[in-house]
């Protein structure tokens, strides 16, 4: 059997009283709070504050266009938005192509042909009702799909013209940027 030794344990140390600190007094305390109401150096100021907003606006702007909700604005707020700008972005829609056709349609202006002009305003006119039938068509088709999905006392106020107005961009120029690919559909 090993040997146990004789030796007593050590005594506790005295227990420490309060902080260790003295607390500082009120002068003390204001005197360390104390801070130049101007800087010493405005135009350093002014720099490293401008350069501070720069970097808040780069990340919003990332933020936003990535879809972070912290950085969308009020518009393209909450779930169901989230779903309607899903639904358009995995769509191909005629609306796309509006405005190259109206780039087709200035061009056409330029030529002085009255037999070309008058079609392409025919054309124009056209390919309008055609996006017109389009965005009348996903407004129902998405508000019908919003209430299906989020049941049917979630207001669908307003989302049918977000849709329209969606579908209408390049798809590059949406923002926030499209999470879904084309034919992705949400579920």
């Amino acid at each position: 059997m090993p040997k146990q030794s004789n030796t007593p344990p050590p005594a506790p140390a005295e227990p420490v009283i309060g902080k260790g600190v003295r607390t500082p007094t009120r002068r003390e305390r204001e005197a360390a709070n104390k801070r130049p109401l101007v800087p010493t150096d405005r135009k350093e100021a002014r720099r490293q504050s401008r350069s501070q907003l720069a970097v808040e606006r780069d990340k919003a702007r990332i933020g936003m266009a990535n879809g972070d909700e912290r950085y969308l604005m009020t518009r393209d707020k909450g779930p169901t938005r989230r779903f309607v700008r899903d639904y358009v972005d995995a769509r191909t829609g005629i609306g796309e192509a509006f405005m190259p056709v109206l780039l087709i349609f200035i061009v056409m202006t330029a030529i002085p042909s009255k037999e070309v002009q008058f079609y392409g305003i025919f054309v124009v006119y056209a390919f309008l009702i055609l996006v017109i039938i389009d965005s009348l068509i996903l407004a129902v088709t998405v508000r019908r799909k919003v209430r299906e999905k989020f049941g049917a006392d979630v207001s669908v106020k307003g989302l049918g013209l977000y849709a329209a107005m969606r579908s209408v961009y390049f798809r590059r120029l949406r923002t926030p940027k499209p999470q879904v690919k084309r034919r992705e559909f949400p579920s």
